[in-house]
């Protein structure tokens, strides 16, 4: 053997063994799937937060979190095809936007390790963006009967499919309208359901911290009578469309003023679908 070799045997290639030590990455497959995704409904969009099992499990090898959605069948409880990302993200939560309000969907996440390997599916939610206004004022008949009314939707062009400048309109405590405020001798307000079709209930036991802790549609609770008007308190409001399908509305009184309220509001424009906000199901 010529010194030459001898040296290339004896310096560069144990160099070059310790080299593949040092870059040859771990190969331990798959990253555990997030075991919990929740999600709550917003305007034109869906929030997800998801469990962090990927990354505590192995914070060297995370690299990130992929969201995936796909259409939902309300009727049958199917997510359909195809699936779509709908981003990316290394926090555990994402806010899909650019959503069609009324059209459900199905969302799932999944986990990615820095060598390439895509983690199992999470279990799969079903979402529908709706829409919703915060702050709108509405008087009470005694104070101002022409702003005295609210109805959540009126079709105006006969299509059946709701748009923004057919929701939320405030009119004459007179008019068509879903509810009406009322304010008795003694200052207290109430809102009164009026359209032939609508029904109120107080939604839970205890005030509401937003709008989005408004969840599901109560199944029973609705009534013709009027309910109180708290400060903080949420209501659903439940509307028979001309098609025959219930629809469904919510509202948190913000503050109670001297002669009106302030509402926030949300309206699930997809017929027949309770989902107002969804949050936090397992």
């Amino acid at each position: 053997m010529s010194f030459r070799s001898l040296l290339l045997k004896v310096l560069i290639l144990p160099w070059l063994a310790g080299c593949q030590n040092i870059f040859t990455l771990p190969d331990d497959g798959p990253l555990p799937r997030p075991a919990t995704l929740t999600t709550t409904s917003l305007d034109g969009g869906v929030a997800l937060h998801w469990s962090d099992e990927p990354f505590r499990a192995s914070p060297g090898r995370f690299r990130l979190y992929r969201v995936y959605s796909s259409p939902y069948d309300l009727d049958r409880d199917l997510c359909l095809t195809p699936w779509s990302v709908e981003g990316t993200t290394v926090a555990n939560d994402f806010v899909a936007g650019a959503l069609t309000n009324g059209a459900p969907r199905c969302f799932s996440v999944t986990a990615e390790s820095v060598e390439g390997f895509e983690s199992d599916r999470s279990p799969t939610r079903e979402d529908t963006p709706r829409f919703e206004s915060t702050s709108v004022a509405v008087y009470a008949r005694q104070s101002d009967d022409t702003r005295a009314g609210f109805r959540f939707w009126r079709d105006l062009d006969g299509n059946g499919g709701a748009v923004r400048s057919e929701l939320g309109w405030v009119m004459s405590g007179a008019a068509d309208v879903d509810l009406v405020v009322q304010r008795d001798a003694g200052g207290r307000f109430t809102l009164v359901p009026q359209r032939a079709g609508t029904e109120i209930a107080v939604y839970g036991q205890a005030p509401v911290g937003s709008l989005h802790d408004i969840d599901v549609a109560p199944l029973t609770g609705f009534a013709r009578t009027g309910v109180e008007a708290i400060a903080g308190w949420g209501y659903v409001v439940q509307m028979t469309g001309a098609d025959g399908f219930k629809r469904f509305g919510a509202l948190r009184v913000v503050s109670v003023g001297a002669g009106f309220l302030l509402l926030d509001w949300a309206f699930q424009n997809d017929p027949g679908n309770p989902e107002l906000i969804r949050v936090n199901w397992e």
